[in-house]
C-alpha cells in the first residue's frame, strides 16, 4: 500500500501525541469536597470595599467550587441568615464557624476576605503620548474552617494587579473616572478566583 506525505505526517503526529498522552497521569484535587457532604459559604468580608465588590467575589468563589467538583452542596450563607444574624459585625472567623456548627450542623465553612488597596494613578507611555490610568491591587484570602473546633481545614490566597479606569483632567486637577465595579475588577477578580480554588481542581503530573 502506498502512503502520500500527508497521511503519514497525520499518522506521526497521533503516534506522537500517544506517546505524550502516556507520559502523564491526572492527579486528584488536593482539596476533595465530597466527604463533607454539606460546607457552608459565608459572604466574604472587605477592606475598602467598593461597590459591592465583596459580594461579586463571594459569587464568583461559588461559581468556581460547584464547576470544580460534584457530590456535596455548597450552602451559601448571607448575613441575614438567622444562623449569622445574631452575631456582630467583623465577628472572629473562629467564633462564626462554630455558631454554624451548632445551629446548622455543618461540618465545614468557607470564609474568606478581600482587600482592594486605594486607587492610584498610573502613567503609561507610548510614541510621546501619555496615558494616565487608575491603578489598583487587591488580595483575596479563603479558609476551610471545621465547624467543631474553628480549626483551619485549608487555606489560599491570591494577589493581582490591575487598571479601574481613567485618569484625566479636569479644571486643571486630577480626577478619575471608575467604571462599575464588576467591569472595572471583574478581570482581577476571575484571575484571583481561579487561583485560590487550584486545590480543588484536579491537576495532570508527568510521570
Amino acid at each position: 500500500m502506498l502512503w502520500n506525505g500527508a497521511t503519514l505526517l497525520a499518522i506521526c503526529g497521533m503516534l506522537a501525541l500517544s506517546a505524550c498522552a502516556s507520559k502523564y497521569a491526572q492527579r486528584p484535587a488536593r482539596l476533595d469536597l465530597q466527604p463533607y457532604g454539606h460546607v457552608a459559604l459565608v459572604a466574604f468580608t472587605s477592606e475598602n470595599e467598593r461597590g459591592g465588590l465583596s459580594a461579586l467575589a463571594t459569587q464568583r468563589f461559588a461559581e468556581a467550587v460547584l464547576e470544580s467538583q460534584t457530590g456535596f452542596e455548597l450552602v451559601e450563607l448571607g448575613g441575614s441568615d438567622p444562623a449569622l444574624k445574631d452575631l456582630p459585625a467583623r465577628t472572629d472567623p473562629v467564633v462564626l464557624a462554630q455558631a454554624l456548627g451548632e445551629k446548622k450542623n455543618l461540618p465545614a465553612v468557607f470564609v474568606g476576605h478581600l482587600k482592594v488597596s486605594g486607587v492610584k494613578p498610573r502613567a503609561r507611555i507610548s510614541a510621546g503620548d501619555m496615558n494616565l490610568r487608575a491603578a489598583v491591587s487587591a488580595e483575596l484570602t479563603v479558609r476551610l474552617l471545621s465547624t467543631r473546633t474553628g480549626g483551619t481545614l485549608w487555606r489560599s490566597s491570591s494577589v493581582a494587579d490591575g487598571t479601574v479606569g481613567k485618569v484625566g483632567l479636569a479644571g486643571g486637577l486630577p480626577s478619575i473616572a471608575v467604571r462599575d465595579a464588576e467591569t472595572a475588577y471583574g478581570k482581577m477578580l476571575h484571575a484571583m478566583v481561579a487561583d485560590v480554588t487550584r486545590d480543588l481542581r484536579p491537576t495532570w503530573v508527568k510521570q
